[in-house]
């Protein structure tokens, strides 16, 4: 029996993939569809609610802010402006309906009409789809949907969750900074932020009043490893590791080490490394725990004994 495997690469490519012998087969719409559904069906139910509207139940008015100047080559020329040397990042483009127009194949294919309100220009945007081939994963590349941005707002904001993260930045210069894990925040404002990661979340440090942000994800996107639930937890983490001291919790907090500290300790201090070597001898077992960067740690019968950061 011809046996066909799918793999899911970043946000929407997808490639096949068997035992060497049988033929590549065309990739349509509907098999990304289907792995994607089948993906989503093994994840855990997310804490937020996704709200992603399809094409036709666009409303008119709908806001887009703009990532990068590029996106002006997405657009089809026009008479009434000169598309190279418009300057669009961090413009919000509002949505005007959509015509349909034929190609090769003789498909009605969506037109989108997109107009920036400080201009007044109106930019036409060729999807290459027909209207019923539109999922509410539609997106359109170097835009942000600010109906998405508010929907994740009113679910967060004005609220206190716990931070998973230490990759913190500052809400000005938008440079990293050195953040804490597992500690109490609350959150200030979601904002729109870039081509890769699409919010921005503002939070305030409840023990420190610090303030930072961290960029994140849709909840709606396969790119899970950067959404809400992978950067908040409504819980307190500690509560989950009732054996570790206060002392080796406020070191996990800043992604720090001491010797002594377990296998469990370290891993929630640092995370998993990149591999491992283990030797037993007649001491006891032996093992390292390799990091990038030459960092490393030495553990003997499961306790930190040495370490290099």
């Amino acid at each position: 029996m011809k046996k066909i495997c799918w793999t899911l690469v970043t946000a929407v490519a997808l490639t096949s993939c068997g035992t060497g012998i049988e033929n590549t087969e065309h990739v349509t719409d509907k098999d990304v569809l289907k792995v994607m559904q089948e993906v989503d069906s093994h994840r855990t139910p997310s804490t937020l609610i996704a709200h992603r509207d399809s094409l036709p139940a666009w409303q008119q008015g709908k806001q887009f802010v703009v990532t990068d100047n590029q996106v002006r080559l997405l657009f089809a020329h026009s008479q009434d402006y000169d598309l190279d040397t418009i300057q669009l990042t961090g413009h919000r483009l509002e949505y005007r309906g959509y015509d349909t127009g034929s190609i090769y194949d003789n498909r009605q294919t969506v037109n989108i009409r997109l107009q920036d309100p400080a201009s007044g220009n109106v930019y036409v945007y060729r999807t290459g789809k027909t209207i019923n081939e539109f999922t509410p994963a539609f997106s359109i590349p170097m835009l942000i949907d600010m109906d998405m941005v508010a929907n994740t707002a009113r679910q967060v904001q004005g609220r206190d969750y716990y931070v998973r993260t230490p990759i913190w930045y500052d809400r000005d210069s938008e440079q990293m900074i050195a953040g804490r894990q597992f500690i109490a925040v609350h959150i200030d404002s979601v904002l729109p932020g870039n081509s890769v990661m699409p919010m921005r979340v503002l939070f305030t440090t409840l023990d420190t009043g610090q303030h930072a942000m961290v960029w994140m994800s849709d909840n709606a996107s396969t790119m899970r490893g950067r959404d809400f639930d992978a950067l908040f937890v409504t819980n307190d983490p500690h509560l989950a590791y009732p054996t570790i001291t206060d002392t080796n919790w406020t070191l996990i907090t800043r992604g720090q080490v001491a010797v002594g500290m377990t296998k469990e300790e370290c891993r929630l201090a640092l995370g998993a490394p990149k591999r491992t070597n283990t030797n037993p001898d007649q001491a006891g077992m032996r093992e390292y725990w390799y990091y990038d960067g030459g960092s490393y740690l030495y553990f003997v019968d499961g306790l930190l004994s040495q370490f290099r950061r």
